[in-house]
């Protein structure tokens, strides 16, 4: 298989193909999505909860994740490499750029995504993409808020919050940001926001027009202690983690998955 690039999830996005992501830590794992046809990868700092045990991501250091993103590099030959940078990791542009540089030069990410929207993230994106570095924005949900947000929950139910959901996907992408992100976002606002940009969107609990979707990895196989409601066990049917992957990716692609069920 040859290597994925930014470009190929581009083309996925106008030729109305599906893009399958899950996250990765390590190399053995990553072996067993690439094979699969994963066709991106997400170092997710959701490593901090499934990983190291904690109950938010905002204890994950930059370190970590030059950790992971090295060791997934290692079994990765197709898919695709997004890092996430950690909490207060890029609170200023100068202070992202550092920390991209890390990531991409020594853990070997091919893409850095950041949390959060307004006119602070875009003049980051804005000053991290005129220097070369592919971006992917993050909207939604974000976990490295999550005490300002008061819990994990639903974002952009209000008319107002949808609103301004739009407008910040519209200005991050014309910032510079080649991918973006929507986590817990009501299905119907996934899909607008899909529908006008020209980046590829990602979904995780957003509804099905997205134009792909990423998982949790430890979630699709059934080892978190509770199971999100946009999510899926899918060793449960399968006989191997392999097929279970390959099942995810089949679902995706096929559009079967998320079901109605799973979404907001």
């Amino acid at each position: 298989m040859t290597k994925l690039t930014l470009l190929d999830l581009g083309m996925m996005k106008k030729d109305g193909r599906k893009i399958a992501c899950l996250t990765a830590y390590d190399a053995g794992f990553s072996r067993i999505l690439d094979e699969a046809g994963v066709d991106a990868m997400l170092v997710g700092d959701s490593l901090g909860m499934v990983l190291q045990g904690h109950a938010t991501t905002l204890g994950v250091t930059l370190a970590d994740m030059v950790y992971h993103t090295r060791m997934v590099k290692s079994g990765c030959r197709h898919a695709l490499i997004i890092t996430d940078m950690p909490f207060m990791s890029y609170a200023t542009p100068a202070r992202a750029l550092g920390s991209a540089e890390r990531l991409i030069g020594e853990g070997g990410a091919e893409v850095v995504k950041l949390e959060g929207g307004g006119v602070v993230m875009a003049e980051t994106i804005n000053f991290l993409s005129a220097r070369g570095i592919a971006i992917c924005a993050h909207l939604g949900l974000t976990p490295q808020s999550i005490h300002k947000l008061g819990g994990y929950h639903v974002q952009g139910r209000e008319q107002t919050e949808a609103e301004q959901m739009l407008a910040d996907a519209k200005n991050l992408a014309a910032a510079g940001a080649s991918l973006l992100v929507l986590e817990c976002v009501p299905h119907e606002l996934a899909g607008e926001i899909t529908r006008q940009l020209s980046i590829p969107v990602i979904g995780i609990g957003a509804g099905a027009d997205c134009d792909g979707q990423v998982l949790v990895l430890y979630d699709i196989l059934g080892i978190t202690e509770r199971l999100p409601r946009f999510s899926q066990n899918f060793l449960q049917s399968a006989s191997s983690i392999q097929i279970a992957v390959r099942n995810y990716v089949a679902a995706v692609k096929s559009g079967s998955f998320p079901a109605a069920g799973q979404q907001f």
